[in-house]
């Protein structure tokens, strides 16, 4: 119940004035109104379908068995779906490609060379792009990707220090001592919600050797592991596979393969059914029900009287197959923002512009995920790498190390219009080189220095080196155009 001001009464109107003094008046109390959603709606036609929808928490929905499951049908379906695998292995290869390359920026040149160089070299010995592509793929099986960084003294580098992948089997707190610490399967967490250290069993439960079962685990700080996974909902501090959503439908594909397949191979294996059109106790032979005839090569066959021979027709939709595969990894690859023909490794029925269009989103994802590894992963290995270098290689203190990742570029369709877009907008001065290097994954200063000293080495050599400009497409319409007008004055 609220109370309203209002003025006082007017002898002419009977309107209150808002200048006169103030009366209160009890208001009316205010109507309740009540929505109706659709979707909201609990009917007999949606009863079943909506049956599984919970309220539970991210972690809660999430929880230990859950994901366990989910993670073995996603490796079985990864190991014998060749669709699933190639997909994995696809995105792994598009992320990752051929691995990062550090780019310092701070003020000192010289520094920043020694860090490139070392830290390529130290990359090169731990086999960073390799493992990196294997926790990638992990994080879209498993959902979940870790890493435990730690000294390797065999190491063939100066810095010793190393990366150790781990499943997300071997992240779990044992059930007799799940009670001690305020964590989530493994995961242990401070007051503001950052993760503390994390509990890795010493051996893979699922492992064989007597150390298999085994509950012992290293409870290692958070600051040495890296737990790579994508969150989906607020709150959620475990992976789910990428490919969850598809797991149903790689399942199905499977099936209607065989079906397909089953359906074929029976219609082939019975070459002629007999059949006769004479009802029960007509005039025909008599022939044992289920009765099998072997045919010869080149030989004539008289069948039983009142019977006569057929084929056996495949009922299986055969001829709808292929658009049935086509939709259904459509739909599997959507949940990965990969396009049909990437998913497939078929671009049969594309041209120019849908190829274009399809791969922008699928690029787009590309570099988020490019970020987001950057983020977890990168900047976490090189924060522990520089950590060691600087007292390796005596490069003083580093208060501050910007820097910046480069990855593998992604292929024109058309390199020759990349080529000419790229010319005008340096033209235009619309890009710098900077950025056009960038987008095929080089470091600018490195290729103008290479580049430099080609040119100096032809010079040496007495070679020319033409420095040529893309003609613009149109121009070059207009120089054919001009050609064929005196081409064909001259002829007249």
């Amino acid at each position: 119940m609220g109370w309203w001001p209002f003025g006082k009464r007017s002898r002419q109107t009977g309107i209150f004035a808002r200048n006169a003094r103030t009366l209160l008046v009890r208001a009316k109390p205010a109507c309740q109104l009540s929505g109706r959603f659709d979707s909201a709606q609990t009917t007999a036609d949606n009863r079943r379908h909506w049956s599984n929808a919970d309220g539970l928490s991210a972690d809660a929905a999430a929880s230990p068995e859950v994901r366990r499951t989910l993670r073995n049908r996603a490796r079985y379906e990864v190991a014998n779906n060749s669709y699933a695998r190639g997909i994995v292995l696809t995105l792994a290869n598009d992320v990752i490609g051929t691995g990062p390359r550090l780019q310092m920026l701070t003020d000192g040149d010289e520094v920043n060379q020694t860090i490139e160089r070392e830290f390529a070299t130290w990359a090169k010995a731990v086999d960073l792009p390799g493992k990196l592509r294997t926790m990638r793929q992990a994080r879209a099986q498993d959902g979940e990707a870790f890493a435990v960084l730690f000294n390797n003294d065999n190491l063939d580098s100066p810095i010793k220090l190393d990366l150790k992948l781990i499943e997300a089997d071997q992240v779990t707190t044992p059930l007799s001592k799940s009670g001690l610490d305020k964590g989530i399967d493994g995961v242990v967490f401070d007051a503001f919600g950052n993760p503390s250290q994390y509990h890795v069993l010493k051996a893979h439960p699922g492992g064989s050797g007597a150390a298999a079962g085994s509950q012992d685990y290293d409870a290692i700080p958070a600051a040495s592991v890296i737990h790579w996974f994508r969150t989906d909902r607020p709150g959620q501090r475990r992976g789910l596979p990428d490919i969850l959503p598809a797991l149903p439908l790689f399942a199905q594909l499977r099936r209607y393969t065989l079906a397909v397949i089953a359906a074929a191979e029976s219609a082939a294996n019975i070459a002629v059914l007999m059949k006769t059109n004479s009802p029960a106790g007509g005039e025909a032979a008599e022939v044992e029900p289920m009765t099998e005839m072997e045919f010869s090569p080149n030989m004539a066959v008289f069948t039983p009287e009142g019977w006569e021979p057929s084929q056996v027709k495949a009922e299986q939709p055969a001829t709808t197959y292929d658009m049935f595969k086509r939709e259904i990894l459509n739909e599997i690859a959507r949940c990965l923002n990969m396009p049909y023909n990437i998913a497939a490794c078929n671009s049969s029925g594309y041209n120019y512009a849908s190829g274009r269009l399809d791969h922008q989103t699928y690029y787009k994802s590309i570099r988020v995920e490019q970020s987001h590894c950057e983020t977890v992963v990168l900047d976490h290995i090189l924060s522990g790498w520089l950590a060691e270098a600087v007292k390796v290689f005596a490069l003083g203190q580093l208060d501050d190390y910007p820097h910046q990742w480069f990855w593998d570029g992604h292929e024109h369709v058309d390199p020759a219009k990349e080529a000419n877009a790229q010319a005008t907008r340096l033209q235009s001065n619309t890009t710098t080189l900077a950025a056009e290097f960038a987008r095929q994954g080089k470091d600018w200063e490195t290729e103008l220095r290479q580049r430099a000293k080609e040119v100096a080495l032809c010079k040496e050599l007495g070679l020319t080196v033409a420095q040529t400009v893309p003609t613009p497409p149109d121009q070059v319409k207009e120089d054919q155009n001009d050609e064929d007008q005196q081409s064909q004055s001259r002829a007249a």
